[in-house]
Order: C-alpha cells, then structure tokens, then sequence
C-alpha cells in the first residue's frame, strides 16, 4: 500500500543508549526498579524527535500514544488526559514531558480503541500488521532478562553482589542471596529460600548488600515521597489536594492526598498500597487528567490516629 508519504528514518542510538540504558543499570545498582519507557518517552521520543523536526522545518510531532492532549484554559497550561481505551491508556508514562514539547504534540490515537485502530489498518491493506503479536517487554533487554542484561553490561557483577544477607525485617539473617540488584520489591518467586510461609522482597540495601524479607503485610504501605516532580495541569499543588496516584503502569490508581514540598510531593494515600518500589514512577490524576508526576523515593506509614 502507497500512500505517498515522505518517510526519514533517523539513528538516534547513541542517545537511547545514554539516557536510557545507563539510566537503567545505574538505577539497579542504586538498589532502585527503574521505569525506562518513562525516560525514552521524555529524552528521546519527545526531545530528540523535536530536535530532529526543528531540524526538517516541522512544526508538530505525532506519537501512537494512546492518551490525550487538553489545554487548561485558566492557566494556557498544556496536559495529558487518559485514552478512550482503558486498557491501552498509556498517559501514565507521559508525565515528565515538558509545556514547550506537548505544545507541539498530537496524540492521533486517543480517540479511538486500539480494535478500531486495528480495523482501520485492516481495511487499508495492512493484513501482516494487524496480524503482528504485541510486546510488553523492555525493548533493550533480551527475553526479558534484566539480571542476564545487568551481567554482561557490568564487567564482575556477579562476583561482587553474590553472597549477600538475606535479612527479615528484624534484622534476623536468614540466608544467602545472589546480590541486591537481581531482586525487586514485592519480588516472592525465586528467591530460592525456604522459611515456612510465603515471604517477599521489602526492602533492598544497596550500600551493605542486604535484602530484607517480609510477609505481604509488611510490604502495605499508606504514603510516600516523590521527587522530580513535574506538573502539568498546574504550575503548582499550592495545597493538599485530592487525586488518584498510581505507581506502576498496570494499578488502577488509589485515592489520596497529595502535597507539594518544594521538589517534591508528599503523598498520603486513603487505603495502603501493596509494593511501593523506589525508582518506579508515581504519577497523579484527577479523573481522567494527569496532573504531573515523579519518581518514587521512599515509603513510609502513617498510624491511623
């Protein structure tokens, strides 16, 4: 099928590879789960990609993005909304994109459900397309392995991590793992540890090596911090306010209050949430609007009073 269409294909490997790929094996060795398709959608699907439009003379970009775009009048404030489709909405890893690069963003997809995207291609021809299986991997890790990825870009990794302290929150140790950056929070399946009921990853201790161990309940948590926060409603949270947040793509989102402390929000959540990870993205909602987001610092939980 011709549609008569200029088509350029750009190499911009070298500043995936910088933004993105170190990110993501420093983030493991900080002991952190990195979010990479947050970062790739705000240093290279967004700032490159203009870079390169600016350099053909174009003046708006356009992205299979299923979400939104939407002008706050009051404050000619440029934000993203949720896609009709629910269950491809991809707004939660859009919030660290910038006023001066959604202001030249069109979202073509957030219309329509991804079935009627797919008809339409079907009736232009594009039968192999359709046909094509989707993928929920990272798009640099092979198989989907991070821990054979962290290896082989980590001269002695493995020699220098394995051997480490599992510990239970008490501090008791009670066994040997194979080093801090191949666990994740919430992690349960191999741990390759057996301690009579089932126990999960709450805790990782990069500086001593150690991962900490706890039951589900221990992992619950009802608020956090958030740092580099970017906003894009509001210029500002100047008080506490009410939003959903989410901490990872897939969460349905949880009531809360959120409260901005210089670079970064407090948030206080109606019900506690099960796996906060550090290095995950927490991302703030009211309705379908995305008020802005972060990365995840820290957890912590707040006694009901």
């Amino acid at each position: 099928v011709k549609h008569d269409i200029h088509h350029i294909i750009l190499d911009i490997r070298e500043e995936f590879g910088n933004f993105v790929i170190d990110n993501f094996v420093d983030e493991y060795l900080a002991g952190r789960t990195p979010n990479p398709c947050v970062l790739c959608n705000t240093h290279i699907k967004w700032e490159a990609l203009l870079k390169r439009a600016d350099m053909l003379d174009c003046e708006f970009i356009a992205t299979g993005h299923y979400a939104n775009l939407n002008l706050n009048k009051q404050n000619s404030r440029y934000y993203v909304s949720k896609g009709k489709d629910q269950n491809k909405d991809q707004s939660y890893v859009l919030w660290g994109l910038a006023q001066k690069n959604l202001a030249r963003t069109r979202f073509p997809m957030g219309k329509y459900h991804k079935s009627e995207i797919k008809q339409m291609a079907l009736d232009m021809g594009y039968e192999e397309l359709v046909k094509k299986s989707e993928s929920y991997e990272i798009c640099f890790v092979p198989d989907n392995d991070y821990r054979s990825f962290l290896k082989h870009k980590v001269d002695g990794l493995e020699d220098r991590v394995n051997g480490g302290n599992f510990v239970l929150t008490d501090g008791t140790v009670v066994g040997k793992h194979r080093g801090y950056p191949f666990y994740t929070i919430g992690q349960r399946k191999g741990l390759e540890i057996a301690l009579g009921e089932p126990v999960f990853v709450v805790e990782i201790k990069p500086d001593t090596n150690t991962v900490v161990l706890g039951r589900k309940e221990e992992l619950e948590k009802n608020g956090m911090w958030v740092r580099n926060i970017n906003l894009q409603k509001y210029d500002s949270i100047n008080s506490e306010m009410e939003a959903i947040t989410k901490i990872r793509y897939k969460d349905q989102g949880t009531f809360s209050h959120i409260i901005q402390e210089e670079q970064k929000v407090k948030v206080i959540f109606n019900s506690k949430v099960n796996a906060i990870a550090p290095g995950q993205s927490a991302v703030f909602y009211e309705g379908e609007d995305l008020i802005g987001g972060g990365w995840i610092e820290s957890s912590f939980e707040i006694e009901n009073s």
